[in-house]
């Protein structure tokens, strides 16, 4: 029987990517989320995910940065990916050299633009039509120790309608993200070495 590659995703808020990835690998032949850790008690991530009964670990800060008490949980769960879906803080050095090349991440723009600290949700659609951008997308990239400047995977653009604001530029990227997200991951998982 083929050994299931176990991922475990990190959200830190309303978790529809971490949902849809939850569906997409419910009954999948090599890839199972077999847990979601969030670092927010409120997340709306813990009641998505619970009709899937996946286990949800929370952590502190202090937890997931300065101990190991984050890493020893997913080695005990033997995680052999991890997924970022909302996740805002940047990713320890521990956990990179952990699973090098093995943490995925989407961000709500064409990166190397609109990218770094702070540049999250909202902040990014906000920027991006500030700018009179012509267009936006996705990028679905590998994290290194640095906000949103490890190697691509994966982008998609859609063009900026002049009508379009903030919260409708968010709605079609969303509409991006659902599209593409968990369709990328898989694609990398599965041809892993």
């Amino acid at each position: 029987m083929i050994q299931k590659k176990r991922v475990v995703i990190f959200a830190s808020g309303s978790g529809s990517n971490a949902e849809q990835l939850c569906r997409k690998f419910k009954f999948h032949k090599s890839i199972e989320v077999v847990a979601v850790f969030t670092n927010n008690p409120q997340a709306g991530v813990i009641d998505r995910v619970s009709k899937y009964h996946i286990p949800i670990y929370l952590f502190s800060r202090i937890e997931f940065r300065d101990s190991d008490v984050v890493a020893n949980e997913l080695l005990k769960l033997k995680a052999d990916f991890i997924v970022l879906a909302g996740f805002l803080w940047l990713i320890p050095q521990k956990l990179i050299h952990l699973f090098p090349e093995r943490i995925i991440n989407i961000h709500p723009a064409l990166l190397p633009k609109y990218g770094g600290k702070g540049m999250y949700g909202m902040n990014v659609h906000h920027a991006v039509i500030q700018a009179k951008e012509e267009k936006s997308g996705i990028t679905i990239h590998l994290v290194n120790d640095e906000y949103d400047k490890g190697r691509i995977l994966f982008q998609a653009e859609i063009q900026i309608a002049p009508q379009d604001t903030p919260g409708t530029l968010a709605e079609k990227i969303h509409a991006l993200e659902y599209e593409n997200f968990s369709t990328v991951i898989e694609r990398y998982i599965t041809s892993y070495h």
